[in-house]
């Protein structure tokens, strides 16, 4: 059986194509609409994938691991390396080892640094070869004082602190090879962004210490992200810069006086021969071989 349609005239067919590709164009408009949201969703999701990746990786580098007191403590309250002395600095003598002596009378060379300051890198470079041979002549003795005034130069990372603190432990545990470590910080010294901790602990390995020393490094006061001698670093910091009324680095003293003294050239700091023609004088003044 069929059945007999009306036919559509012109003007019907027309308008039912209107009908449709107006249909059509509005389904258009709602996929590409459901789409963007799709797009706008997977674009914001992954922005806080990227955020978290961000944080996770740099969290552990963005905690304070230097001291937050809102004062520096005393040194005598602080656990301070067994090889440093009572002043906040570690003394090397003859044997080129931490906590080692010169002799009853020495000439006392004390050097005020910090691993973050590039003129200390600097005075370094001039003079480490030099400090060497002086300190295996015999009757001279250099006192390194670390302070971390420049901790807010290594956008956030601290590094003033975390390099004195890795010192700190080898002159402790490693006394043997915190002078050759020390001179590798400066050797190595990183710019304004400072250094991750792996880096400082491939620079120790590197001159010798021992992985067992290297892992402390890291090691922190229970309860807290500060590192082991974050408040001796701290404490010392806050002696020297009381001691010689403000901080300026690198700062010399022989038996002392502040070298250059105010009527030297204040360049000798800088100059190669500069420090060992003084000292070697001081020697001389008195009575020393």
């Amino acid at each position: 059986m069929s059945t007999n349609h009306p036919r559509q005239t012109k003007a019907d067919r027309r308008e039912n194509a209107r009908a449709e590709a107006l249909k059509l164009r509005e389904e258009a408009k709602r996929r590409e609409k459901r789409n963007r949201g799709f797009a706008i969703g997977g674009l914001a999701a992954a922005v806080v994938v990227l955020v978290v990746a961000v944080w996770l990786i740099l969290g552990s580098e963005a905690k304070p691991i230097a001291y937050q007191g809102d004062e520096a403590p005393a040194l005598a309250d602080v656990q301070a390396p067994s090889t440093a002395n009572d002043l906040g600095g570690i003394p090397v003598g003859t044997d080129l080892a931490a906590g080692s002596s010169a002799g009853e009378n020495p000439v006392v060379v004390e050097v005020v640094f910090d691993y973050q300051c590039p003129h200390c890198a600097n005075f370094e470079q001039v003079n480490s070869f030099e400090i060497n041979t002086l300190l295996q002549t015999g009757n001279v003795e250099f006192i390194f004082r670390p302070v971390s005034f420049m901790d807010y130069a290594s956008n956030g990372k601290e590094y003033s602190t975390r390099a004195a603190n890795a010192a700190a432990v080898v002159a402790d545990q490693a006394p043997d090879k915190y002078l050759p470590f020390h001179n590798a910080l400066f050797a190595n010294q990183p710019t304004a962004n400072g250094m991750k901790d792996e880096q400082i602990a491939d620079i120790a390995l590197e001159v010798g210490v021992p992985q067992a020393v290297v892992d402390q490094f890291v090691t922190t006061v229970e309860g807290s992200d500060e590192r082991t001698y974050s408040r001796w670093i701290a404490a010392a910091t806050e002696h020297t810069a009381t001691q010689l009324g403000g901080l300026s680095t690198p700062t010399v003293l022989i038996n002392g006086q502040k070298f250059p003294g105010p009527d030297q050239d204040a360049n000798l700091i800088m100059q190669t021969g500069g420090l060992a023609t003084a000292v070697l004088a001081k020697k001389a003044e008195l009575g020393l071989e």
